[in-house]
């Protein structure tokens, strides 16, 4: 069996499905797909998940959705009439999202992430009813009644090890199962969602569950390039990547595969391919674990370079830090007491800092957290940098290559680019810097031009 997803783009309008439809019907071991909400049909347009959103934020600040909720209608049954297809689609669709508008909005987290389950949900079963419309064996697959269980997390779940076991009775089934992406049901059966990009997950936890042949991964590109092809242009496009690579730069915003997708698939071993719809002849790039990288690829000192914004450094000083036991341990204590999680730690002998996601930040807490690290570590100096980037540099090839970062560091310095910080994993498969946020798309280019040009 083959796992199949396919993103939005892939299912923006109805000549979006038919392609889709078309490479499924192709090979008789794709029987488990997995599907994305519509994406956007051109530049301007409006995905429907950020319509979804829209909605939700709509009904939860007491204004009239009838106008959102009208879009979302309008944007599936043109989908559905372009597709020729009869029957009440329509009406479902509206009941299924009247009754999510109706529920409980005592728990704002819980409710968006009901009205943005809609579009992956209603997706599947589109595409479900249109392969049966055409005379497939094709059904929709409820996430709840298959057994995908999901932390209790809004917007941010993590599948639970239960599920494996009830999803691998999918194997057993002879249809076309249309799945949908992105959510799950928590333990006491609320719809929770992956973070943004959580289609990708899905995927890869159906592809462990039924121990797919490979788990193939439909977008909108022939192949993943070295760089971002809307920073540079015409970059090199990679054949392959290693499990640990492709991690590494989906982390450091490599906007391929959604950076928690690879982890259900690592430990089974399965190969990931990334296909284009539009050009499913094309074999597209792999992802494979390092031991199966071709000595062609090894070839690569770097193999790709990303960059990704929405970062803050909290810098702590203190004289004779390094000779003060559970310093570094009771530092990050103290964040994790305010449900804060960290990036990285680099540090020196009197010195740490911290990289954190901006996203948790907000004054009143941070004002409690340097308060905290004060009094009860006794420091010297806190101080808090943001507008924060990084960037990566990845490639199994540089643990056998001498001055990958000389290269890199002269690139960024004769680009006029100041690093904040430097740290390299202990794998050696990527080497990442701290820049200010400005700099990072003009980072980006400097380092592929060092590498690849």
């Amino acid at each position: 069996m083959k796992v199949i997803k396919f993103g939005g783009s892939s299912l923006a309008d109805a000549v979006q499905i038919k392609k889709v439809c078309s490479i499924i019907l192709s090979d008789s071991e794709r029987r488990l797909v997995v599907v994305s909400a519509p994406g956007k049909r051109f530049k301007t347009d409006d995905k429907v998940t950020d319509l979804l959103i829209a909605l939700a934020e709509a009904a939860l600040s007491g204004k009239d959705t009838e106008p959102t909720l009208e879009k979302v209608i309008d944007r599936y049954d043109s989908i559905a009439k372009d597709l020729s297809m009869t029957g009440s689609f329509k009406e479902e669709l509206r009941a299924d999202l009247t009754e999510r508008l109706a529920s409980s909005r005592s728990n704002k987290n819980r409710f968006m992430d009901l009205l943005k389950a809609a579009g992956e949900d209603n997706s599947a079963k589109l595409v479900a009813a249109y392969l049966k419309s055409i005379g497939e064996n094709a059904e929709y697959i409820n996430p709840r009644e298959a057994g995908l269980v999901l932390s209790d997390e809004f917007g941010n779940a993590q599948v639970l090890p239960k599920s494996y076991n009830k999803l691998a009775r999918l194997a057993r089934k002879d249809s076309i199962m249309i799945f949908p992406g992105f959510f799950g049901y928590s333990e006491t059966g609320e719809v929770v969602t992956f973070s943004r990009g959580g289609s990708d997950v899905t995927g890869a936890i159906l592809a462990a569950a039924v121990n797919a042949e490979v788990y193939e991964n439909f977008t909108d590109v022939d192949s993943v390039f070295a760089a971002d092809p809307r920073i540079v242009e015409n970059p090199t496009p990679i054949p392959m990547f290693s499990y640990e690579e492709m991690r590494e730069l989906s982390y450091a915003g490599f906007n391929v595969l959604h950076e928690e997708a690879l982890a259900p698939v690592y430990h089974k071993g399965i190969t990931v391919n990334i296909k284009n719809t539009n050009n499913p002849d094309s074999p597209g790039t792999l992802i494979v674990p390092t031991h199966s990288l071709t000595k062609e690829h090894k070839k690569y000192k770097v193999v790709g370079i990303a960059a990704d914004k929405g970062f803050m450094t909290l810098h702590v000083e203190k004289y004779m830090m390094n000779r003060e036991i559970g310093f570094g341990r009771r530092l990050l204590q103290i964040l994790e007491d305010e449900g804060i999680s960290y990036e990285h730690t680099p540090s020196g002998i009197d010195s740490i800092s911290v990289i954190i996601r901006e996203k948790y930040y907000n004054e009143e807490l941070f004002d409690r957290i340097i308060k905290t690290i004060y009094s009860e570590l006794s420091v010297d100096n806190v101080k808090t940098d943001f507008d924060q980037a990084i960037v990566m540099i990845v490639g199994n090839g540089m643990t056998h290559s001498i001055g990958t970062l000389a290269t890199a560091t002269k690139a960024l310095a004769d680009a006029n680019i100041n690093i904040n910080m430097i740290n390299q994993g202990s794998s050696e498969v990527s080497i990442m810097f701290g820049i200010d946020a400005q700099d990072a798309k003009a980072s980006v280019k400097a380092l592929y031009d060092a590498f690849f040009a």
